[in-house]
């Protein structure tokens, strides 16, 4: 168990915080990974909660982007109250989703963070070629470092908003229609992350179109 210093937290939107920590010497993760992670007060040291690094392995620290539940006064409301120095404990990492090979990246929401490690790789390397981003959100107050996004993505990067509220903007859902409208091919590889019950509908419909179960990883 590692227990680190906050260098840094901060809001990137009304409800996502961006959290940076000291890394520890020698300390290694993978683009996709995740960690069990706790806080350093009394009575919180024991519960456990998992995010995905956002920052990539040769960074001189780790960075976690978090939504902040409030409202539950649970786990994300307590590090909403966190302060520089103050202090978490990384207890372990665990692989989640792993990049296979260029595709199209469908997010929900907060199913966007561990994309943004790959993102952040591929730029870097000049490697997105064969990347496309589709992004649902309720609106674009929701939307986690979209100039980043665009800029490393450009027009490969597809904003979809379930619940933007604006007179004359039509609402929409990756669902099935919306996926035979912006997808020509099916026989690509997809990479989708978000709510559970968003990734289920997402798979089955993709599946149903004629995308290969072993080509979807979610």
């Amino acid at each position: 168990m590692y227990k680190l210093r906050i260098l840094n937290s901060q809001y990137i939107n009304h409800n996502v915080k961006k959290v940076m920590v000291e890394k520890p010497e020698g300390f290694v993760y993978r683009p996709g990974q995740s960690a069990h992670i706790s806080i350093n007060r009394p009575g919180w040291e024991d519960v456990i909660r998992p995010f995905t690094f956002t920052s990539l392995n040769d960074w001189p620290y780790l960075e976690f982007i978090i939504k902040i539940y409030d409202e539950r006064k649970g786990f994300t409301h307590q590090l909403s109250l966190v302060h520089n120095g103050d202090e978490i404990l990384i207890h372990d990492v665990f692989g989640t989703i792993e990049y296979k090979g260029p595709g199209i990246f469908i997010a929900g929401g907060t199913g966007i963070t561990p994309f943004i490690s790959f993102f952040r790789a591929l730029y870097l390397s000049n490697n997105l070629r064969g990347i496309g981003l589709l992004y649902s959100n309720q609106c674009a107050a929701d939307i986690i470092l979209g100039a980043e996004l665009y800029q490393m993505l450009g027009a490969a990067y597809v904003n979809v908003f379930t619940r933007q509220g604006i007179i004359g903007f039509k609402e929409r859902r990756i669902d099935r229609d919306f996926l035979i409208d912006t997808i020509g091919d099916f026989n690509n590889r997809f990479y989708v992350c978000g709510p559970k019950s968003f990734v289920e509908d997402v798979s089955s419909a993709l599946i149903d179109l004629g995308t290969n179960p072993q080509s979807l990883i979610i």
